[in-house]
């Protein structure tokens, strides 16, 4: 089996669970997720990677979630990539696959050679839960840091969670004679069983600008098991999590046999969108005839652009807008 065929355990996120050490954890594999996210959009491969990271960090977190509705990651900067944003929506039923979208906005001639992670500059990380009608949304933010988009996670969720994570990721272009260059990656999340949070008193924790890390709340009474996992974590090579030899499955057996790995059903996860003419018309609803007429082309429509997809839409100008709503 080569790279460029479909692999069984290709977008699909596994949950397990350490009970020897009291971790829980997902194996998350992306492939064609990526191709649908990318194909979009003429991204250039530094901008790729960052949204390949951040997709994979989407999968994983948003699978820990009993999530009615969807789970969103954005990044906001002042640097050449401006924007990253991701949504996770759970299956819509049982045993249904999880969807993922994504885009970057940035601006090219601002991109330099430097690592993809560089191109960020500063600004803010964000996880948004949205549980759909009659909800409030939670929305937790952590600065730009720690020289990885798994860096930033990690911190969110000792900072706004208090809860030991580790993520351990792996993407890049897939290159075969014969197979079109594409995008993998594969991905391992770790995080200590919530409990009672504990209260971190004092100045700060030991990140930047005294943000929590992983460690800072790693308490006495888990910090061998944790240690110890993590040794484990660390021993993992690339093609382990995105070649094709290796099922997740396997590969948990491999790092954490000594742990009495529990593993349970995989998820499966797809590209999707969920753009359509009417929630455009929705969302122009706010607009008075005066706004929208600002909004004509030349062929005397109001057109709209979907950046998650690229769907097109071309509406009569009479039709939307708040007097079209409610005339």
């Amino acid at each position: 089996m080569t790279l460029g065929t479909k692999i069984a355990w290709d977008d699909t996120v596994l949950p397990f669970q350490l009970d020897a050490s009291d971790m829980r954890g997902r194996v998350a594999r992306l492939d064609g997720v990526l191709s649908g996210i990318l194909r979009q959009h003429q991204y250039p491969a530094k901008v790729e990677a960052l949204i390949a990271e951040m997709a994979l960090l989407t999968a994983l977190i948003g699978q820990t979630i009993e999530l009615r509705w969807k789970l969103s990651l954005q990044v906001q900067t002042n640097g050449p990539v401006r924007m990253i944003a991701t949504d996770y929506y759970g299956p819509e039923k049982e045993g249904g696959p999880a969807r993922i979208r994504a885009y970057a906005s940035f601006d090219a001639d601002r991109l330099t050679d430097a690592a993809p992670f560089d191109q960020l500059g500063s600004g803010y990380f964000a996880i948004l839960i949205d549980q759909g009608k009659g909800t409030k949304p939670y929305q937790g933010i952590t600065p730009i840091d720690g020289g990885s988009l798994s860096a930033c996670a990690e911190a969110y969720f000792a900072q706004s969670e208090q809860l030991p994570t580790r993520f351990a990721l792996k993407f890049g272009q897939s290159t075969e004679p014969g197979i079109p260059e594409h995008w993998r990656a594969g991905g391992i999340m770790l995080q200590h069983l919530p409990k009672a949070s504990p209260f971190v008193t004092g100045e700060g924790g030991s990140g930047t600008g005294g943000l929590l890390t992983a460690e800072d709340v790693v308490t006495e009474e888990i910090a061998e098991n944790w240690t110890r996992v993590n040794m484990h974590l660390e021993t993992v090579e690339p093609l382990e999590m995105i070649g094709p030899s290796v099922t997740p499955t396997d590969l948990l057996v491999r790092l954490f046999h000594e742990e009495q790995p529990r593993i349970y059903d995989a998820q499966s996860v797809r590209f999707g969108c969920t753009c359509s003419e009417d929630r455009v018309r929705q969302s122009l609803s706010i607009y008075s005839a005066k706004d929208i007429s600002t909004m004509i082309n030349d062929d005397g429509l109001v057109t709209a652009d979907c950046q998650f997809c690229g769907a097109h839409y071309r509406l009569d100008p009479a039709t939307v807008g708040f007097e079209a709503k409610n005339g």
